[in-house]
């Protein structure tokens, strides 16, 4: 499939960007905001009802429209835009200081770096072996994949922890990923992307590494998938 760049094509993915725009503004300012609450009240830290809502925005944001992204857009470009303008918008209470303490913790800024990993590796994908359906699988680890690490996690250990069950678990949810779209190719990044997920370096967190080891290995190993 090759990326065509007519206007008519931005028009569209963009009036189809804006909608999913929505919808994630939905989520994350209202539904898990609702969900904090009712996990406090329930009982849980503070730090446990945090977690749970950045892994809640994974699956129902970067999961949901990593899925579609081959099939509601023709291009990479908007998809990479949108998610660069959610990085920001996730940037601004940090740079404020007015956190939405729902989902965001003052220690870091994991949730921009998702943003900016999440469309980086679809938009290089994409562009580099001219499939978009190959393009979504580092988007599709981090967001599905490390959500399952991290609800295990957060379960039996009620903190952000790192601990190889959480890896067993990401790689469940990788490894068959990987095989449906880019066959044993596919399954070499889920199980790279898993077991990166164990090491953080200062900034560059798992969000990051996740997507730069399965981008890497999927650029290297060139897959093709009968999907498109």
């Amino acid at each position: 499939m090759i990326v065509e760049l007519e206007p008519s094509i931005f028009i569209k993915d963009l009036l189809v960007a804006f909608f999913l725009f929505i919808y994630i503004l939905i989520i994350v300012m209202i539904v898990t905001k609702q969900l904090y609450r009712y996990m406090i009240n329930k009982g849980l830290p503070k730090n446990v009802a945090v977690y749970y809502n950045r892994k809640i925005i994974h699956i129902t944001s970067g999961g949901l429209i990593g899925f579609l992204t081959p099939v509601i857009f023709a291009e990479p470009f908007t998809p990479f835009i949108f998610s660069i303008i959610l990085a920001f918008i996730t940037l601004y209470p940090h740079l404020t200081g007015n956190l939405l303490e729902w989902f965001q913790t003052k220690d870091n800024l994991y949730e921009v770096n998702f943003c900016i990993a999440w469309g980086s590796s679809v938009l290089i994908l994409w562009i580099m072996l001219n499939n978009p359906w190959i393009s979504i699988l580092p988007a599709l680890f981090v967001s599905l994949g490390d959500a399952a690490t991290g609800i295990v996690r957060n379960t039996l250990f009620r903190k952000r922890t790192k601990h190889w069950i959480g890896n067993i678990a990401m790689t469940a949810v990788t490894a068959p990923i990987g095989y449906i779209f880019a066959g044993i190719s596919g399954v070499i990044a889920g199980v790279a992307a898993s077991i990166i997920e164990r090491f953080e370096y200062k900034i560059i967190d798992d969000n990051i590494l996740i997507v730069l080891i399965s981008t890497l290995t999927l650029l290297i190993l060139k897959p093709t998938t009968h999907l498109l």
